[in-house]
């Protein structure tokens, strides 16, 4: 077992406040990503995990045990880091080893222990070799391999792809998530790379600021992101923003006009939906929920600005009233840069977010 619960967590650095008294409870065996831009204190937390941090205030547990006080030697971890953190005067055997020969451990143990890892990680032939004569790729398997012969119960990961090439960095994705579910551990994963955060995650934790903005599902935090924030952070391209009123039609009708554009959509109401009526709002709407040429009415006339072909995707930025945005369209679709293009937002995928809090209006999990 290795739960891990973080309890009215904070943080100073002097005057600055990395994490401020975040609560989180982080469920045995799962993938865990702290998401968010630099400096909104995801590194830190991991760091206050792993004991490389003591808080200024709050506590840590595994399980039931409080480990606030604990040094990181005992609690059990395995970290992985950006930047690998291999010993270059050290073979790749001896890197894996180090940490099982620094505790004792059997030589008989250590080869069976290193070799398997070595195998699950497919760096097997490269056991004789220094880190210099690796590529990144094949370090960060190093670096890896040596967190799996630890056998901790919970594994900390600060950012391990972010210095891979685009191509490596997916093919790796796919062997954290193999080695996830083949060591049935608690994975904690810090990340900026929101595409990297949904493809692997079980729960993602947004935090900005130091603070906790919304903890769910990839699919939670994709579709009901509890504020404006969130929506621009997570997707790529990010969603649109548009200024508008929020206006009652009548029973259960409810639309926003802007510049330009009439929105028309039915969503379940809500107090704040209600307590919003008649005033400035803002319309978020994803650039795949943008339908360009719609069979149905439109919600506007976009005259378009560039012309992104993407293969399976045809992007268009767009222009409305001076507002540039994105949509996303399919590939063969004639339409060049000039064109002036009927648009609908789908009224069952448009988002509502109070123009001066952030806070959306159509209900969300926070």
């Amino acid at each position: 077992m290795a739960k891990v619960v973080i309890e009215h967590l904070t943080k100073h650095f002097g005057e600055v406040v990395a994490v401020d008294d975040l609560s989180l409870e982080i469920v045995d065996r799962e993938f865990l990503t702290l998401l968010g831009p630099s400096g909104c204190g995801k590194t830190t937390t991991l760091n206050v995990i792993a004991g490389l941090e003591d808080p200024t205030s709050g506590r840590v547990f595994f399980d039931d045990d409080d480990v606030t006080d604990v040094p990181p030697e005992r609690r059990d971890i395995a970290m992985v880091f950006q930047t690998y953190a291999l010993y270059p005067h050290m073979r790749v055997y001896d890197n894996i080893a180090f940490g099982l020969r620094m505790r004792g451990t059997p030589t008989d143990e250590i080869d069976r222990l290193v070799q398997d890892a070595a195998k699950a990680m497919e760096i097997d032939h490269l056991l004789k070799r220094k880190p210099r004569e690796l590529s990144g790729g094949q370090r960060q398997r190093v670096a890896l391999a040596r967190a799996i012969v630890r056998n901790a119960h919970v594994f900390l990961l600060d950012e391990p792809l972010s210095n891979l090439d685009a191509k490596l960095r997916v093919t790796m994705r796919t062997e954290l998530k193999r080695l996830h579910a083949e060591l049935e551990k608690t994975f904690v994963y810090v990340t900026h790379d929101q595409a990297e955060s949904l493809i692997m995650s079980d729960r993602i934790v947004v935090l900005n600021e130091g603070k906790l903005q919304q903890l769910g599902t990839p699919e939670e935090i994709y579709n009901q992101p509890a504020n404006a924030f969130i929506a621009g952070f997570v997707g790529s391209p990010p969603m649109n923003f548009f200024d508008g009123q929020l206006q009652n039609g009548g029973g259960e009708g409810w639309l926003v006009r802007g510049g330009g554009y009439t929105c028309d959509f039915t969503p379940a109401p809500t107090r704040r939906l209600i307590e919003n009526a008649s005033t400035d709002v803002q319309l978020g709407v994803r650039p795949e929920d943008i339908e360009v040429l719609p069979d149905e009415s439109p919600s506007a006339q976009a005259t378009v600005v560039v012309r992104e072909p993407l293969g399976s995707d045809l992007f268009l930025t767009l222009e409305l009233e001076g507002v540039t945005f994105k949509a996303r369209t399919h590939p063969d679709a004639r339409i060049d840069r000039g064109d002036n293009v009927p648009i609908r937002f789908k009224p069952t995928k448009v988002h509502l977010f109070n123009r001066t809090t952030g806070a959306t209006l159509l209900g969300s999990k926070q």
